[in-house]
């Protein structure tokens, strides 16, 4: 049931959202060299790698400085790139990876390889589903950028205080998740987006 839903949803919002997504390509394409679309490896349900899809938001070779965004404040985020990132319009595409069955529309961000490399094996039990557009970490680390900013380390602070916090989070939906509550995580990223639902 919850594949169907993902497959009808994502088909659907892509035909309807087409518009929008060809002039955010095109504007992201004009507006900095690099071209309009950001591919990065994640690791999918079973630890499986696949290719995650996003509108580009940062300059090219951006990963040489580090796989960390470090919200507005970050250097490499092109003008455009900010208003994406700060409407979540830079992860319409991924709309395209649930069609396809790479993601889900709720369930566990998908992490890089890297740092999938850090799961102890409880943790690993986050890959047991599909990898979600959103889910609970992704609404209490909605600012997450500015607190890596904030940090002197950023990618320590990430691993040893944001990470573990984050998987604890997505292990509690593993074990708890029901279409119910996925229309309600949904409903609280919308609200979120918008601002509403921020502390």
């Amino acid at each position: 049931m919850k594949r169907l839903l993902d497959m009808l949803i994502s088909f659907s919002a892509l035909i309807l959202l087409s518009p929008l997504l060809l002039i955010l390509a095109f504007w992201v394409w004009r507006s900095s060299p690099g071209g309009a679309f950001y591919f990065q490896e994640r690791a999918g349900k079973g630890g499986l790698p696949f290719w995650l899809i996003k509108f580009r938001t940062m300059r090219p070779a951006a990963e040489k400085a580090g796989l960390l965004s470090l919200g507005e404040e970050d250097p490499r985020i092109t003008k455009a790139g900010r208003f994406l990132r700060k409407y979540k319009l830079d992860e319409l595409p991924q709309l395209w990876n649930v069609l396809k069955g790479d993601m889900s529309l709720v369930g566990p961000r998908p992490e890089v390889m890297r740092y999938v490399a850090h799961y102890s094996e409880e943790q690993w039990q986050v890959l047991s589903v599909r990898p979600g557009l959103t889910d609970p970490a992704s609404l209490e680390y909605i600012d997450e950028g500015a607190l890596l900013a904030a940090s002197d380390d950023p990618e320590k602070t990430y691993l040893e205080d944001i990470l573990p916090h984050k998987l604890a989070l997505s292990l509690t939906y593993v074990e708890t998740r029901s279409l119910g509550r996925d229309l309600h995580i949904l409903w609280k990223t919308f609200l979120g987006i918008l601002g509403c639902g921020r502390k």
